[in-house]
């Protein structure tokens, strides 16, 4: 495994007790310039990931507690006159920096979510006719619990979409928290981590290089016919967009690269294809009632669409 990355994973597991298929989900994704939505129940470890990877780096980490009373303005910025020039000056909303914890992203108004959507998309924001740049790399990892948790709001479908993946941390099994409790006993498990162990010119160099990862016709035509098949399908309403077969080719190039090496295999392709694409669907109720969650739904198609040679 990559020398950085051994060190960006190890630093996080100081923190997170034994969930390393979701740590390393969450490298790819940082390692495709993607965002991150974190699904799941109070106490289970979600704003801790997001803080041990911002701390295992170097670089400007943000955080914003997502509220109904939070405005747009808080999380682009806003320009404001300064009393002794009369000029306009921009003061800086929490998306000025390389990494956005965005707790509880459902709890916050339409309004507010809707402005985080040009800055996960276009790495820039527009205020006043003015475009800003944000820094590189720049990533968004947001946290929500469950939809049907009192006072949140479903995220629209435009959104979801712009996700690069959904990941679930789960509870902990009996030795796991017996661990955490240890942990936990004297301080807080993320004070374990000290300096940053790789850095933001190392993150966008492994990005390059990432790209560099070769994809089969073959895996290609695979990744295809995994999207088409939720396209005009009596088991959902909404199918996987195009971004989301982007999200897959990406993802894939860099699960082999995470392994050492230099070309994707249909293996990386399924390790990462539930956490990509289920957030991405819509089932009818035929669906509903066939598979229960899109999750057991992608994981059917993975199991019955063959892999072409």
């Amino acid at each position: 495994m990559n020398t950085q990355i051994s060190l960006l994973q190890g630093s996080i597991n100081r923190v997170i007790v034994g969930k390393n298929d979701t740590i390393n989900k969450t490298i790819v994704a940082l390692l495709c310039e993607g965002h991150i939505l974190l699904e799941d129940v109070p106490g289970v470890g979600k704003t801790q990931l997001a803080t041990a990877l911002s701390r295992s780096i170097g670089g400007k980490f943000n955080r914003i507690q997502l509220t109904p009373d939070v405005m747009p303005s808080d999380i682009t910025g806003f320009t404001a006159i300064e009393q002794k020039t009369g000029e306009f000056i921009y003061r800086e909303g929490a998306v000025m920096c390389n990494f956005l914890l965005a707790d509880e992203i459902n709890r916050a108004s339409p309004k507010v979510q809707s402005s985080l959507l040009e800055a996960m998309e276009e790495k820039q924001i527009s205020l006043d006719g003015v475009t800003r740049k944000l820094p590189n790399p720049f990533m968004v990892m947001a946290t929500q619990n469950p939809v049907e948790t009192y006072g949140t709001y479903h995220l629209p479908e435009a959104q979801m979409d712009r996700f690069f993946m959904k990941l679930t941390m789960g509870y902990p099994d009996a030795d796991e928290e017996t661990l955490i409790l240890e942990r936990t006993e004297m301080h807080n498990p993320i004070e374990f981590i000290g300096e940053a162990v790789v850095t933001v010119a190392d993150i966008c160099e492994l990005q390059q290089q990432v790209k560099k990862v070769k994809v089969a016709n073959n895996l290609k035509r695979y990744i295809i016919n995994l999207v088409n098949a939720t396209r005009n399908n009596a088991y959902a309403i909404l199918g996987i967009s195009p971004r989301g077969s982007i999200s897959l080719y990406k993802g894939a190039k860099a699960m082999a690269f995470v392994y050492e090496r230099d070309y994707a295999t249909p293996d990386d392709i399924k390790r990462i294809a539930v956490s990509i694409l289920s957030h991405r669907i819509i089932l009818s109720q035929q669906g509903k009632n066939t598979f229960g969650t899109t999750e057991k739904y992608v994981q059917h198609l993975l199991d019955t669409t063959e892999i072409p040679i």
